[in-house]
């Protein structure tokens, strides 16, 4: 059993896909958002920053932080704050290919092990009134780069390469890789 450092739908269910046994406690760490480091190095401190919070209070299990970031030519896109900043976000995507990023963190008996994985993904040129109506829907609002791929954006994406799971929000071959490394049982 490990703990969630997370509220992450998507998280959970890609947890339990893979038939891991976990709970969730949600991270009350403050996220950095800083443009002058690369994805690799912001997604990892946060998934540490969200996993060491939880571990301090749950020291029996090991924690699990998450991070995910889409970035595009430098920059880097969290979640969108509103709609309007969705709409951008959804319209510098339109017909590019754009990385996601997400940091793992495992916290287990005062040791923390990291890890990052990058996906590249292609959008298709998008169009205002499918932009207006996919922002207006309300999917993107929780969503690093405005879009869930696992959801109505599927119909967006022309191209993956690499880990499929890492765009949802957690790189489910990698962590195993990880949990392995830092002998911890994920299922």
């Amino acid at each position: 059993m490990i703990i969630l450092a997370s509220s992450s739908p998507r998280r959970q269910e890609l947890l339990q896909q893979i038939g891991c046994s976990f709970r969730c406690i949600t991270s009350d760490a403050c996220e950095i958002e800083r443009q002058d480091i690369s994805p690799q190095e912001l997604v990892i401190h946060n998934a540490r920053l969200k996993a060491a919070a939880v571990a301090g209070r749950e020291s029996n299990l090991p924690v699990l932080g998450a991070d995910t970031v889409v970035c595009l030519a430098g920059e880097i896109f969290g979640k969108p704050t509103d709609h309007l900043q969705a709409r951008q976000m959804l319209r510098a995507l339109s017909g590019r290919w754009h990385e996601v990023c997400t940091g793992i963190a495992l916290v287990n008996k005062g040791q923390i092990w990291t890890d990052a994985v990058t996906t590249r993904v292609r959008f298709a040129k998008l169009d205002d009134a499918t932009i207006e109506r996919y922002a207006a829907s309300g999917e993107p609002d929780d969503k690093a780069g405005a879009y869930a791929i696992q959801g109505q954006a599927a119909a967006f994406i022309e191209g993956i390469e690499g880990c499929y799971s890492n765009v949802v929000g957690l790189p489910l071959e990698r962590l195993t890789k990880l949990a392995k490394k830092a002998g911890i049982e994920l299922r």
